[in-house]
């Protein structure tokens, strides 16, 4: 098996996964493409790699480049599997977001810090198969590549709009958008910002000991706001449009950041106490699947 997965973080790769309107990076051309198999099925698409310095970007879009696969039905595991698997340690999701705060506008960028579930239909897990483990999640999000992402965002985004730094991204299930009465709902617990598909990377990303952060897009304010007009895709395509170019430079300055400092992240050791499961109590077939993950304990 390649052993890219073990590499040191100098040696390590940012992934980028690209949501709705993000399906490539502009501005640099593509290196190398290929596609990689995993336990979990094939990816939502295949992996573009592109350079920055000394470091590897591998994009993949969340949805596929065709945007053929909806919220529930993007494959996670696989995503996130195949990312690991070629010495992924950090990842960035550019994602489209409707905002359910008045002071959060469209066109604004979240970067978020917390998240609340309301999904039911996601595999968000690779330990249910004889192997259990229980990861920290207090804090979702890696709060260093936070930060480095925030203060990136605040010097590049134009005038006229901000970066929120902070926030709670509520997960619904979807495709469908919400009710009035759902989203008002999750205005009184607080959220910001509503999407379909962070928080299963998110989780995902933590077991598989990748850094994880959200570049939420704001492209609408959600059904609540009702002087706003119904939300519909057309807006929200536009306003992507408007986002992408932003977005680009982010994670293009971001990047350079990442390559200089190689930040470290509690995500990176986040089954070190979180394996319940010993190695001689597992079955041969569930230990090759999550074999990437656990090699630097059962080894």
């Amino acid at each position: 098996m390649n052993k890219e997965h073990l590499l040191p973080l100098k040696e390590s790769k940012l992934g980028i996964i690209g949501g709705s309107g993000f399906y490539s990076i502009s501005g640099i051309d593509c290196s190398e493409e290929f596609e990689v198999d995993t336990p979990y099925g094939k990816p939502s698409d295949s992996i573009r790699v592109f350079n920055i310095g000394n470091l590897e970007l591998a994009f993949i879009a969340r949805h596929g480049r065709n945007h053929s696969f909806n919220p529930t039905e993007v494959p996670y595991k696989a995503n996130v599997w195949a990312l690991r698997s070629i010495g992924v340690r950090w990842i960035i999701a550019p994602s489209a977001v409707g905002s359910l705060q008045e002071q959060i506008r469209p066109l604004d960028i979240v970067v978020p810090d917390q998240f609340i579930d309301r999904t039911h239909d996601r595999p968000a897990t690779f330990f249910n198969e004889d192997i259990i483990a229980h990861v920290i999640m207090g804090d979702p999000f890696c709060t260093n590549l936070c930060s480095i992402l925030s203060d990136i965002g605040e010097q590049n985004i134009p005038g006229g709009r901000q970066l929120h730094r902070g926030g709670t991204y509520l997960a619904m299930e979807g495709p469908a958008f919400s009710t009035r009465a759902e989203s008002n709902l999750y205005r009184q617990w607080g959220c910001s910002i509503i999407g379909m598909t962070n928080h299963t990377e998110a989780r995902l990303s933590r077991e598989a000991e990748i850094a994880y952060a959200s570049l939420s897009m704001v492209t609408d304010y959600d059904c609540w706001n009702q002087t706003q007009g119904e939300v519909s895709v057309g807006m929200v395509m536009e306003n992507l449009k408007i986002n992408t170019e932003v977005a680009n430079k982010i994670i293009y300055e971001t990047a350079k950041v990442i390559d200089k400092e190689r930040p470290k992240s509690i995500a990176h050791q986040s089954l070190r106490d979180g394996l319940m499961t010993i190695k001689e109590n597992a079955s041969k077939e569930a230990k090759s699947k999550v074999k990437i993950f656990t090699d630097n304990y059962w080894n």
